[in-house]
């Protein structure tokens, strides 16, 4: 039924074990097919492994959605509404809207709905489609998620994406947008605001959910240093972990003025400092021991393979400079979302790092994306954030 593309001897393995990329270098002879097409992905004897969205211009060549060898598979409205409703039923049971009412409905491969993002805030939805085979589906997509009882949603596009993908959609509501904007979340009973059309990513960082309430088990009596602070998430949570003092630093004004806001929406602006700066010199110009607890979440150093000896360089200094100044028993929270450092990686620059400031540094703590942000164990790839905490002696 679909145009196939024909992989080299010897390449269908990563099929067959799952992996749901396809690489140019894999490819022996491509379809007849456009942007976005489904084709059917065969091994060099023509014999059928899987189904997926292809993209002529892309390194990733497919991105596949379904395994099944069926000949007469066909992937319709039926079966696309189907996987969105599984994506729903695996999240809801997780979530008591009273106390948490943002969450991730849909990771991409993760829930072999590839190109599709999707972040649920209250009873909006944003949504981001990174390939045009994604893009096709939004019709399917938009009416499900409202029969599910989501009233707005907003598309989010990124114009450089648009560009190398071939995508049409525009960002914008698809919907009329919520009578009050911007939107109020509640995220373990503590208050965000939260922007979809001017923030970052789709307007907040949903992935560092249990790592925001974990700082707040540990926070109690400690002065705590939130570095790339963006909106305040994690200092929120400290101050209600009862720190005794929250200092949020970005070299963004409106993030700092955001996380400002967002700790008098849970009155706990007493105890809060924001200072607009680079975090790096900002760390550099701090005094020893002023801080006993520290958040390092920075953004993506390294997006893409040849950026990784530059980032990890970044990573360590960062961190050695951290390091060096938290106040003895400190605690140091440090994360990387750069999919290509793995986590053996980040940690073989922390160990680095703890040699060179000459501290004794304990690991406590892994740290990743949360359950609604879900792994294929056959691709690795998905396993963006990693972290520690660290008790630094």
């Amino acid at each position: 039924m679909y145009p196939k593309l024909i992989l080299q001897k010897g390449r269908e393995r990563p099929v067959l074990l799952g992996h749901p990329w396809i690489f140019s270098g894999a490819v022996l002879t491509g379809p007849q097919a456009s942007e976005g097409d489904i084709v059917a992905v065969c091994d060099h004897k023509q014999q059928l492994l899987a189904h997926g969205f292809y993209s002529p211009a892309s390194q990733i060549r497919c991105r596949l959605f379904d395994f099944s060898s069926q000949t007469s598979a066909r992937f319709g409205d039926d079966y696309w509404k189907h996987r969105i409703l599984q994506a729903l039923a695996l999240r809801r049971p997780w979530f008591d809207p009273e106390h948490t009412n943002a969450y991730r409905l849909m990771h991409a491969e993760g829930d072999r709905m590839p190109g599709v993002i999707a972040d649920a805030y209250d009873q909006s939805v944003v949504v981001q489609l990174l390939i045009r085979g994604s893009e096709r589906l939004l019709p399917i997509l938009a009416s499900t998620l409202n029969e599910a009882g989501f009233k707005h949603l907003y598309l989010k596009q990124k114009s450089i994406t648009r560009h190398i993908e071939g995508l049409q959609q525009e960002s914008g509501w698809l919907t009329p947008p919520p009578p009050i904007y911007p939107i109020t979340i509640r995220e373990h009973d503590c208050l965000f605001e939260v922007d979809p059309v001017g923030g970052q990513k789709t307007g907040f960082f949903l992935d560092q959910r249990e790592n925001r309430w974990l700082v707040g088990q540990y926070s109690q009596k400690r002065r705590v240093l939130n570095a790339f602070s963006y909106t305040g998430g994690f200092s929120v949570y400290a101050l209600k972990g009862g720190a005794t003092s929250v200092d949020s630093v970005d070299s963004s004004q409106p993030a700092i003025d955001q996380a400002q806001h967002n700790a008098q929406l849970n009155n706990l602006q007493k105890n809060h400092r924001t200072i607009t700066a680079d975090c790096f010199d900002f760390l550099k110009q701090s005094k020893p021991s002023e801080y006993d607890m520290m958040i390092l979440d920075p953004p993506a150093f390294a997006k893409k393979a040849s950026a990784v000896p530059n980032a990890l360089r970044g990573y360590k200094e960062l961190n050695l400079e951290a390091m060096r100044k938290i106040a003895p028993g400190g605690l140091l929270f440090s994360f990387s979302c750069s999919q290509a450092i793995d986590p053996l990686l980040f940690r073989k620059m922390l160990f680095g790092a703890a040699v060179d400031a000459r501290r004794q540094v304990r690991l406590l703590h892994y740290l990743g994306q949360p359950a609604d942000h879900p792994v294929d164990i056959g691709h690795p790839e998905g396993e963006y954030l990693k972290g520690w905490l660290m008790a630094v002696d």
